[in-house]
């Protein structure tokens, strides 16, 4: 019979058959592993796989750069500089996009999970100054208004609509349309790359994991500069979610790297589990976190301000970097905190490998609560389906258990390592195992 949680309840009990039964400390999510059940392939290769033309290493989707004007005006883009560095750029106007090739680019998601229409009827949300003076001057450029006429044409026929509804409306009912694309809350940060730089053919997707780390730390901090302005430009945002769908069975719409920024009006499901368990224990993540998984064998990677480790209690087989920093805001940190929370990160995309379908999903103190809570990223690999068993049930059947994904990346990092493919980094046995790493509880850095 299954017991109800209890907070003192053992995260990780190995059965005498080798079944690993886990509990999250942070949600009570039980999780099994049973032997056996991990023996099957976890990669999802290509089904059709062909040679690819020269046009498609630019054009294959939507998100790729021939098709920047497919694609709502972008917020803010990333281009390489001489030196090797990266820039930002933003609001660049039409007639300019094709100026600069993109590393990184910051657009609004055509099809909103929270759209302008809810913020605007149920908080009385107005498009912010800045915005209408962007959407203005955009709009003002032949090209620009060419650009969102293509684009608003495109969502009304993709929504049923027809898309010559577009030429009746007159400039109020226009701006009305335009204003998710100027002043929504759900964004998109897409990468440049749809195939490697030396793809062959069409099975060498590039993901996280094929990006230089130098490639990824500016990908990051675009995701956590635009997360910082989700909220600043909203008020009624009480949580910024943060998540990467790589892969079709991993939830994506495109093939092509992306994450992406929702701006919502509650703290969410899982920030409401996790602050119930950290008030009552404010070293929650250290104890039963960072500690617990090094004093059960389960680190995975460190450097100065960050620590990896392989999971437990998640429904798939899991990776998790904290952020050891005692702010708990990324936007607030320093740019190496941030960079080390990227290497690490970028590390276990790479010995993920990029035919694994994962969801990347980040975790930060939402802004209205006091609790100290520190920026944590977890890396689901979604090699299984929940089925009958799981929704009858609520015990969910996790195919790998912690330490075979332990042993199993870990000898990963070892050769990607060996080959600079990643930041350096200590890797397995060589992490630091001292108590309480995690320096975000105030009481810590006293």
């Amino acid at each position: 019979m299954l017991q109800p949680y209890s907070p003192s309840a053992e995260p990780l009990t190995r059965m005498a058959d080798g079944t690993v039964k886990q509990i999250s400390p942070f949600t009570g999510t039980e999780v099994w592993t049973v032997p056996g059940r991990g023996n099957r392939p976890i990669s999802h290769p290509a089904a059709e796989v062909h040679t690819l033309t020269q046009a498609e290493r630019t054009r294959a989707c939507k998100f790729c750069p021939a098709h920047y004007t497919e694609t709502p005006p972008e917020k803010s883009r990333v281009v390489a500089t001489p030196d090797g560095g990266f820039e930002r750029i933003d609001a660049l106007p039409a007639a300019e996009l094709f100026d600069t090739v993109a590393e990184f680019r910051r657009i609004p998601n055509l099809f909103e999970i929270l759209s302008y229409d809810y913020w605007h009827a149920n908080h009385g949300y107005e498009v912010p100054d800045a915005a209408r003076e962007r959407m203005e001057a955009y709009l003002a450029d032949p090209a620009g208004a060419d650009h969102v006429a293509r684009v608003a044409r495109a969502k009304l026929r993709a929504s049923g609509q027809n898309p010559d509804t577009w030429e009746t409306m007159d400039a109020d009912a226009r701006r009305q349309y335009l204003a998710a694309f100027f002043a929504g809350g759900h964004d998109v940060i897409v990468a440049r790359r749809h195939y490697t730089d030396d793809a062959v053919d069409s099975s060498s997707l590039a993901g996280s994991g094929t990006l230089t780390p130098a490639e990824h730390r500016a990908y990051i901090r675009l995701a956590v500069q635009a997360t910082h302005d989700l909220y600043q430009a909203n008020r009624w945002v009480r949580y910024v979610a943060v998540f990467q769908n790589w892969l079709r069975p991993a939830g994506a719409s495109f093939d092509h790297l992306h994450k992406q920024l929702v701006g919502i009006d509650e703290r969410g499901v899982s920030s409401e589990l996790e602050l119930q368990r950290v008030r009552a224990n404010p070293n929650l993540y250290n104890e039963m976190g960072v500690d617990y998984a090094a004093y059960r064998g389960l680190l995975v990677a460190s450097n100065e301000h960050a620590v990896a480790f392989a999971g437990f209690g998640h429904r798939y087989p899991t990776l998790e970097v904290y952020s050891t920093s005692p702010t708990c805001e990324p936007w607030l940190m320093s740019r190496d905190e941030v960079d080390a929370v990227s290497d690490l990160l970028h590390a276990l995309h790479a010995a993920t490998g990029a035919d694994v379908p994962s969801n990347e999903e980040w975790h930060h103190k939402p802004i209205d609560v006091d609790q100290p809570m520190p920026w944590h990223i977890t890396l689901k690999w979604r090699v299984s389906t929940l089925a009958g068993f799981e929704g009858g049930t609520k015990v969910y059947l996790n195919t790998i258990d912690p330490w075979t994904l332990r042993d199993r990346v870990v000898s990963r990092l070892e050769d990607l390592r060996a080959d600079r493919l990643i930041a350096p980094m200590a890797v397995g046995e060589e992490c630091p195992t001292t108590p309480n790493r995690l320096l975000y509880n105030p009481v810590l850095t006293r």
